[in-house]
């Protein structure tokens, strides 16, 4: 059964790595040195949720509605343009370092409802999870399919975690204006192009949904 472990390690690791809102959120936060164990923890918490509800059946769900995946597609694209153009912000602002005090002034319950927001509004998400992992999981045997699911939740709480404390450790070069402005740049970048190919789908999904009307 350690076969089928490593092959949802693998395929989790390979559909976790790229960088995405998640990803980020938990860098910055590492570099702040700002609740990010706890941020970490909870990352992996919800892909554990996301992944056993794709895994076990909620891939049918999602498939079958596609006025969830709209909903949840342009939902995605509204809060990546806002988090990229805040990235974005506040990487060309001329007072960089009252920009991060400020940050760096957030409480707890903002740390995590934005990490809620990250993973639960990210379309990406879902896709991964309900689609990749569960037409792949959910064709498995039911002991298979649980290795195979450990798998996967294995790689999420490796990678976040490792992320959290890599970030930390490298806290004093990265907190530098140069550094945090480069990878805010790079943060706010990546989050408009992702909202960009979101919208691109957005518009496909309601097409779909423009013709599946007309037809009936």
């Amino acid at each position: 059964m350690l076969g089928y472990y490593f092959q949802g390690l693998m395929l989790g690791a390979a559909l976790i790595l790229p960088l995405g809102p998640q990803n980020a959120f938990v860098l910055n936060q590492g570099i702040r040195r700002q609740y990010h164990l706890m941020v970490a923890l909870l990352c992996s918490l919800s892909d554990t949720l996301l992944i056993g509800a794709g895994i076990f059946g909620g891939s049918a769900l999602l498939m079958r509605s596609p006025w969830l995946l709209t909903l949840v597609t342009w939902g995605g694209v509204a809060f990546l343009i806002y988090y990229g153009w805040g990235a974005l912000r506040t990487a060309f602002s001329k007072h960089m370092a009252l920009a991060e005090a400020e940050n760096m002034g957030q409480g707890r319950l903002r740390i995590v409802a934005t990490m809620l927001a990250v993973t639960w509004l990210n379309p990406h998400v879902y896709l991964d999870t309900f689609v990749v992992l569960g037409s792949i999981g959910g064709q498995l045997a039911s002991i298979p399919r649980r290795w195979f699911a450990l798998g996967t939740v294995s790689a999420s709480f490796l990678w976040f975690f490792g992320l959290a404390l890599l970030a930390a450790w490298l806290a004093p070069r990265l907190r530098t204006v140069f550094a945090q402005r480069v990878i805010n740049t790079l943060v706010g970048g990546v989050m408009l192009f992702i909202a960009w190919g979101l919208a691109r789908e957005g518009l496909h999904h309601l097409a779909v949904l423009r013709g599946t009307i007309s037809g009936i």
